[in-house]
Parts: structure tokens; C-alpha cells; sequence
């Protein structure tokens, strides 16, 4: 059976101000000709169809579209899910949509519910697991803890349960939108791992044929059998370098990974990163490359330049972020206080106001689950919020 596995559409993203949709849409209509041509069995779509819970509604028909060419084209589709969609606004129509072939998996008390396909082999299992937030579904399903592992891990038993019960042979592929660990992040994904929080380790997915993987953008194995597919579109500058591509996998009747091929996305404009002073950058032609890219320059002069950004455009038309780094000894006071929360996360920032206004003294253990706990509060009360919009 021949899986083409996608994710992180995030219809309805602009890059720095931006409309991506043109882009969006040129990928789409690549997607479906890959389905064609291609001779596709399924396709996999790993959650964050849309970038926020309300989408425009150019987005909304962009996605319309999308729907009716893969149904036309007799082609199942199984889709989850994200942490930018809501939930319940994606699943609505799904019994309709099913009918389809459209086979959307939002709710996740249905984990353990597969949409059941066949080849000449037999059967292929899809389980679903649309993004858990473990504050909220902890309950429902009957975790030991409210964390990501641990949500994960029991929605993961039931599916295993289901695929105990299904006669001997049946393959099995799960979808799922989730931090795994040894997965790559870029800049651009919403964090779903606050209060450092660990990802879940890629063992959750044991006893299971395939798992397509959704929320980090750069594509990567994380195990043979364990991927992320990455975004088709790069939407921030820490993507400059990535190969944007959907995994193209052939299962064959055991189950194992026959065929794999990384499918090329379209690139509308490509990415670059520049660095170093203003006058360097506008003279150096070694850059003549990369006049016709979406540009974030990052200026190291030691006094910033006067109209840096109208003289950088002139050059390179596409600049669409400036930075200022300036070259500063180590010990100068003025060192930029961004670059001392470069890598750093909200909680460990938090422990670190802690310790400075406390004049050296960090947070104790329960401090930090108080922390930790405040930070939870918050992203539950505007997963909450998104939704009852």
C-alpha cells in the first residue's frame, strides 16, 4: 500500500506580513497531481491543517477545494488534528465528509477507531490521534498524569487494544501531532512542550507498522518507522535550509517499509540569511544568488547604519526582516539582552527573573511546579478560549 505523508499545511499563514496563499495553493494542486501520478493509496495529513482555530475564509475555501479534488480523485484521505486547529471546528461535517473518502480524525476519545483500507495483502489499520492536550483529555482517557507522554502512551494502549482484537496480519499506521524525541524544531512551530516539558520518546509507537508524524517542519526520520513529513512551505527563516518534501512509503504485506521516496515541494521563493555589515552585504558579490529571495539580514555593524532597510532593498528587493547584532567585546555592557535569551523558554526565563531579583537564588522544586503550573493554566485557558470562539 503506498502512503503519501504531509502535515502542517497552516493554510491561512502569512511569512512576515506575507500571503502565503498562492504558495499554498501551488501546493496543493502539487499534491493532488502527486496522488495522480503517482499512483497514490492513501494520503496522510499529520495535523495543523489550518495555522489558527478560526481561519480566514480564504483559507477555509483553500481547504474546500483541496477536499473536493482528493475525493474526486478516489484517493482516501486520513487527517487529524493539530495544536493550531480547533478541534471541533476541522471535525465538523466529518460523518458526511467519510462518505467521501475524506476520513477526518479530531475527537480523541475515537483514537482507537481506524479507518480500515485493504490491498491485495489485506487489511491497513489508520488510527488517528489528533493533538492531546493533556490538561484536557487526561480524563477522557484515562491517563496516569496530565503530560504529553503520558496522554500519549494511553491513547496509544487503546489503539494497540483495538489492533489486538483485528485478524492476524492486519498492518497498522498511526498519524499523530506530537514532539518526539530526537525530532529536529525550527522557530516556527508553537511550542507544545512548555515548562520543560520533555518530548515523548519515539518508543510510545512500539507494535506499530508506520507513524506519521506532524508539528516539527523539517522532514526527518526519527526511527525507520517513526517521521515527520515537515511543512510543504517554509514559514520562518530558521527554514532556510530545509528540503521541503512529503514522504512517498510503500508498506508491503508484512508491513515493512518496501519503498520510501522524499517528494519534492514547490518553492515559490527560496529563503536566505544573511550576516555581516551593511556595507559588506551590499557589495560582496557572492550574494548576487540571493537577489531574488525572501531575505532576513542580520546587521553586525558597531553603530547601526542610517536607512538600512531602503538601502538593503535596493539590492535585495525581498528583505523582509532586519536585525540588529552589533560586534561587541564579550564583556561590553551593552550586549544585546536578546542575545542572552537566545535558546532559553519562558519557564527557564521565569527561573532566571527568579534568581535576579532574589540576588543569585534560584527557584526551589516546588517554586518550579508552581511555575510550571502557571504556564500550563495559561496555554489550556487559550486552547479554551481558540475554541469557543
Amino acid at each position: 500500500m503506498r502512503l503519501l505523508h504531509t502535515s502542517d499545511w497552516h493554510l491561512g499563514r502569512s511569512f512576515h506580513r506575507v500571503s502565503l496563499l498562492d504558495a499554498q495553493s501551488a501546493y496543493l494542486d502539487h499534491l493532488v497531481a502527486t496522488v495522480r501520478e503517482r499512483e497514490v493509496d492513501v494520503v496522510l495529513v499529520a495535523g495543523d491543517v489550518y495555522d489558527r482555530a478560526v481561519p480566514p475564509l480564504t483559507a477555509v475555501e483553500l481547504f474546500d477545494r483541496a477536499l473536493h479534488r482528493l475525493a474526486a480523485a478516489g484517493v482516501p484521505t486520513v487527517m487529524i488534528s493539530g495544536n493550531h486547529d480547533s478541534a471541533r471546528r476541522l471535525g465538523v461535517g466529518a460523518g458526511l465528509f467519510e462518505r467521501a473518502g475524506i476520513h477526518l480524525r479530531t475527537d480523541p476519545e475515537g483514537c482507537a477507531t481506524p479507518v480500515v483500507l485493504a490491498d491485495d495483502h489485506g487489511d491497513v489499520a489508520f488510527y488517528g490521534l489528533p493533538y492531546l492536550e493533556p490538561a484536557l483529555v487526561k480524563d477522557a482517557l484515562g491517563a496516569a498524569k496530565a503530560g504529553h507522554e503520558a496522554v500519549l502512551t494511553a491513547a496509544m494502549d487503546r489503539m494497540r487494544a483495538d489492533l489486538a482484537t483485528r485478524p492476524a496480519g492486519t498492518r497498522s499506521v498511526v498519524l499523530a501531532h506530537a514532539f518526539v524525541a530526537g525530532g529536529e524544531p525550527s522557530d516556527s512551530e508553537r511550542d507544545i512542550t512548555v515548562g520543560g516539558v520533555a518530548a515523548v520518546p519515539a518508543g510510545v509507537f512500539d507494535g506499530v507498522d508506520y507513524a506519521a508524524l506532524g508539528h516539527l517542519h523539517g522532514s526527518q526520520r526519527v526511527t525507520e518507522r517513526v517521521r515527520y513529513s515537515g511543512s510543504p512551505l517554509a514559514y520562518s527563516f530558521s527554514e532556510a535550509d530545509h528540503r521541503k518534501t512529503m514522504w512517498l512509503v510503500d508498506l508491503d504485506a508484512h508491513g515493512n517499509i518496501a519503498a520510501e521516496e522524499r517528494v519534492d515541494c514547490p518553492v515559490e521563493r527560496p529563503l536566505a540569511r544573511l550576516r555581516g555589515r551593511l556595507d559588506t552585504l551590499l557589495e560582496d558579490p557572492a550574494l548576487d544568488r540571493h537577489e531574488d529571495a525572501w531575505v532576513e539580514a542580520t546587521l553586525t555593524d558597531p553603530v547601526r547604519p542610517a536607512e538600512p532597510m531602503a538601502r538593503l532593498a535596493r539590492r535585495f528587493p525581498h528583505t523582509l526582516s532586519l536585525v540588529f547584532d552589533p560586534e561587541r567585546p564579550p564583556e561590553d555592557p551593552l550586549a544585546s539582552y536578546a542575545q542572552r535569551l537566545k535558546g532559553r523558554d519562558d519557564h527557564q526565563i521565569a527561573e532566571d527573573f527568579v534568581a535576579h531579583v532574589r540576588g543569585g537564588s534560584g527557584p526551589s522544586d516546588l517554586e518550579r511546579t508552581v511555575l510550571r503550573g502557571a504556564f500550563d493554566d495559561v496555554r489550556v485557558d487559550e486552547t479554551v478560549r481558540e475554541v469557543s470562539r
